[in-house]
């Protein structure tokens, strides 16, 4: 299964794709939080489990169809979270009164008609990818660097799923030694200079940051397969050297330039956050020296 995140509204939802089966599995809690227009996740939280405790009471087939499965919170970490596929979600918002209901039942089956013209063709997925970030201000030069830094990324998390390192936790732990070691700041603290919450950090990264990410990675997939690196053990040794040839060539720039590449720049719309800004980093988060 694959962890797609998407967005409704400006709201992010937390979405699996089962490979297998075809099906997306969307977070409730994220869609109900939405539909409640409630800022506070854990407030959406007991509003569904008040919710979903009434509906098995009336027998609602809606709370049967609901399965469970683990998916990253804001803390990095990954827990069991109620999940629906479109269909179920359809008949569960018809439960929560809100303004925001028929458009939410339009994305959700927007959502699904989208899925299956990728299928047929995957350049739709790229596609839609650019036009996104193009609607969001994104230059041409940052879009084609992001779009890069992906397929970077999935050629390493496919070794990994190769050799024995499950998605999930596992996935987490390597990509957050790999920054840790190029950056000299975890994912968290990367996120937390950049005032991010639910945000995705790459599509908040400025060009330089996106291209150590991906020459950290470049390197700690191409060592991986050159040591044949298999299970958590090898693979932490090859993301360790993988992060420290980016963060070689991240010192070097730096001495050159006199700026930092890791900065609090992002791409938040005002009043969140100043956009484009580059800051300093958070006072208290040290980062690694050479």
């Amino acid at each position: 299964m694959k962890i797609l995140p998407t967005e409704f509204d400006g709201q992010s939802i937390r979405r699996v794709y089962d490979e297998a089966t075809e099906i997306w599995w969307f977070s409730v809690v994220d869609v109900v939080q939405v539909l409640t227009q409630q800022a506070d996740y854990q407030t959406a939280r007991k509003y569904w489990n008040q919710l979903r405790g009434r509906l098995a009471k009336e027998g609602s087939e809606s709370v049967t169809a609901c399965h469970r499965l683990k998916l990253p919170a804001t803390d990095g970490k990954n827990y069991l979270t109620d999940v629906a596929t479109a269909e179920t979600l359809l008949r569960l918002v018809q439960s929560v009164p809100s303004p925001k209901a028929e458009p939410i039942k339009l994305w959700l089956a927007k959502v699904g008609y989208e899925r299956m013209q990728e299928m047929a063709d995957p350049a739709l997925s790229l596609d839609r990818a650019r036009q996104t970030w193009q609607q969001h201000g994104r230059s041409d030069k940052w879009i084609q660097q992001r779009m890069t830094g992906q397929e970077t990324r999935n050629k390493l998390t496919d070794y990994w799923s190769e050799h024995d390192i499950k998605p999930g936790s596992e996935f987490a732990i390597l990509t957050n030694i790999i920054h840790q070691e190029w950056a000299g700041v975890s994912v968290a603290q990367h996120k937390e200079m950049k005032g991010l919450k639910s945000h995705n950090l790459r599509d908040h990264m400025s060009e330089a940051e996106l291209i150590f990410t991906a020459l950290a990675e470049l390197s700690t997939r191409q060592i991986a397969e050159s040591a044949a690196a298999t299970g958590m053990a090898q693979n932490k040794s090859a993301a360790q050297t993988g992060g420290r040839i980016a963060r070689q060539a991240r010192n070097q720039l730096e001495s050159q330039t006199g700026k930092s590449v890791v900065t609090g720049g992002n791409y938040l719309a005002p009043p969140d956050a100043v956009t484009n800004k580059a800051l300093t980093p958070t006072k208290g988060i040290q980062r690694s020296k050479t």
